[in-house]
């Protein structure tokens, strides 16, 4: 029988919020097996399938967007290339959300990106793909890292038209505080990319107006922007993934951001093995999945191994970058003086291979950019003394590393330093003897515009920052 004092804890609780599993008491056993079956439940949500047919559906609305607004598809790496078929993808931008973090934004010398001018130029515009994990409505990247760029290449290439110079921000994003802090930093942002003293003209050349920032998300209304922004180039940042609140469970396998964090669960899988053998990836089951992938990725290395060519650093003619499996390119000729940079660790005595190849063995990773530092006086004396023993204007320079992209750019930025001009011509001793972080910060520019997929090691640059500022006079 329902008592008064029933009644009234019944009408008490009636009026309380509906219980969650933090209120649930359970024995110490029966606790355990709920966390089980709960990390089970989520393991099985993120799945590789799930994951997969995530990064599916959004590539779909990527390519609405391009429809609407008729412009090229570019990845912000190393996420948004998973959301662009390969045969759509107009090129690559390297936007970093660390560059628009609440209260440490920067505009990075490291990370100019500079080659999409040609591109925006040629096509009035591009879409900048991109997405976040769950909970954001847009990454930083799109919502403050490319707005700080557009406005400081604005302010550099067009000095005169101080409108463009302005900061635009998402306002349902970015607040008002936020956005007024940034556009104090902006005056100093464009001074660090007028002192790296890049060819301007060059690079106003591509352009014939300012650049705009506009952002697009699976919430928006994909209105043509005919007849409006005629006065600049727009540059829209799509944000691919649709915003999710709770947890991945409750959203029937779809994963917000779901190509980010690749380390954590791709195996390997690469967005080009990835469109290129979509069905069947699909159609796999979940468990045999890793050993489908580790297939694709063996028949993947055996298709590249050999391929690709050496890069040469403008505005130099004779300093060419590669990865090792491509040190013949018929670009550098077989006259060149080789550096290469090995991953295992051999003795100084032995890094003289020959009188026109250094093999400098200094260890993997961020091993070799610690050991770097004492293997770049080895390697200044051996190109100067191919600069003292025949013609400058004959010698051309080939640094390889294992991927191209690290190592060997830390090794051509001293040499950039060392042995170029200003004009990017060879020298035989005309360069200072002394460096600041100015002048490194200039030669790591044209690296930057060169390869814009270049990707030095934070230590592999301090070591090259020691060995140069260090240097007796």
């Amino acid at each position: 029988m329902l008592t008064p004092q029933s009644l009234l804890h019944l009408e008490r609780n009636s009026s309380m919020s509906p219980p969650t599993t933090s209120d649930l008491i359970f024995s110490e056993q029966a606790n355990h097996n709920f966390s089980k079956t709960l990390g089970a439940l989520k393991r099985s949500t993120l799945s590789i399938h799930n994951r997969l047919r995530s990064i599916e559906e959004d590539a779909a609305f990527a390519r609405r967007v391009q429809a609407a607004y008729s412009r090229p598809l570019i990845a912000n790496e190393r996420c948004g290339s998973w959301y662009i078929e390969p045969s759509q993808k107009a090129g690559s931008a390297y936007f970093k959300s660390t560059d628009g973090h609440t209260g440490v934004w920067k505009f990075s010398s490291r990370r100019l990106n500079l080659q999409l001018l040609e591109v925006i130029g040629k096509n009035d515009g591009c879409i900048i793909v991109d997405s976040t994990r769950r909970g954001k409505r847009m990454p930083d990247a799109l919502s403050k890292t490319i707005p700080i760029w557009c406005s400081v290449v604005n302010r550099v290439l067009f000095p005169t038209n101080t409108t463009s110079h302005q900061l635009y921000t998402p306002p349902q994003v970015v607040s008002g505080s936020e956005h007024s802090q940034i556009s104090a930093l902006l005056p100093s942002f464009h001074n660090a990319l007028q002192a790296l003293n890049l060819p301007l003209a060059e690079l106003k050349h591509h352009i014939a107006k300012p650049l705009r920032p506009m952002w697009v998300t699976p919430d928006s209304n994909l209105t043509p922007t005919n007849g409006i922004f005629t006065d600049c180039h727009l540059v829209i940042c799509c944000t691919v993934s649709r915003r999710v609140i709770g947890g991945e469970i409750s959203e029937g396998g779809y994963i917000q951001g779901a190509g980010d964090d690749t380390e954590n669960w791709a195996l390997g899988l690469t967005p080009t093995a990835f469109w290129t053998n979509r069905q069947i990836l699909l159609t796999t089951s979940e468990t045999d999945l890793p050993v489908l992938i580790n297939t694709l990725n063996e028949d993947v290395v055996s298709k590249v191994e050999g391929g690709g060519e050496a890069r040469c650093v403008k505005p130099t003619s004779a300093l060419f970058i590669a990865k090792e499996a491509v040190l013949r390119s018929t670009s550098v000729g077989p006259a060149a003086l080789i550096i290469a940079l090995s991953p295992v660790l051999t003795d100084k005595s032995a890094w003289r291979s020959s009188p026109r190849r250094l093999d400098i063995g200094i260890g993997p990773h961020k091993i070799g950019s610690r050991k770097l530092r004492s293997a770049l006086p080895f390697i200044a004396s051996f190109v100067r003394e191919a600069l003292t023993s025949e013609s400058v204007l004959d010698l051309k320079i080939a640094v390889v590393c294992e991927s191209g992209k690290d190592l060997s750019v830390g090794v051509a930025l001293a040499l950039l330093c060392l042995f170029f001009t200003n004009e990017g011509q060879l020298s035989e001793g005309t360069v200072p003897q002394r460096f600041d972080k100015a002048f490194i910060r200039a030669r790591l520019g044209w690296l930057s515009t060169a390869m814009p997929d270049a990707n030095p090691n934070r230590t592999t640059l301090q070591s090259v920052n020691s060995f140069l500022m260090e240097r007796p006079k």
